[in-house]
């Protein structure tokens, strides 16, 4: 079975924000909370980098699949993006409660990037279940 270009993106984006998440709270467990600004902007900006070259080097490996997507792919791939969406609303509010109780900046951050994580997490696993099954019938 062939693997389009969109389906090994969305591989990329996965693994990325699953290991980016981890290597930060690896990071924020050493250092400590105190040290937490730094660590999230450099794993988010590390993360971004991460997943332009991942997709930079699956386009050099595959350039005639680079630019190939038929209607099957773009609804996939505007399926993973709602599925994914909702986990940013869901951390929006979280954040908004937070805030609305006066938590610390820490706690308000965090609640954001792991809603921002979980959005890449659960909206590419979303995406790859329907490349594999196909899309729910709704």
């Amino acid at each position: 079975m062939s693997v389009s270009f969109d389906e090994k993106v969305a591989w990329a984006y996965l693994v990325v924000a699953v290991l980016g998440y981890a290597v930060y709270l690896i990071l924020l467990g050493v250092n400590g909370p105190g040290a937490y600004i730094p660590l999230l902007i450099g794993t988010v900006v590390g993360a971004i980098v991460a997943n332009i070259l991942a997709r930079i080097g699956i386009s050099i490996a595959n350039p005639r699949e680079a630019d190939k997507r038929d209607q099957r792919d773009r609804e996939i791939k505007v399926f993973g993006e709602r599925v994914g969406q909702a986990f940013v609303v869901i951390g929006a509010l979280a954040a908004l409660v937070l805030a609305l109780f006066e938590a610390p900046w820490f706690w308000i951050a965090n609640a954001v990037y792991l809603a921002f994580v979980l959005s890449a997490v659960v909206g590419s696993i979303a995406t790859l279940v329907a490349y594999r099954k196909g899309l729910p019938a709704w």
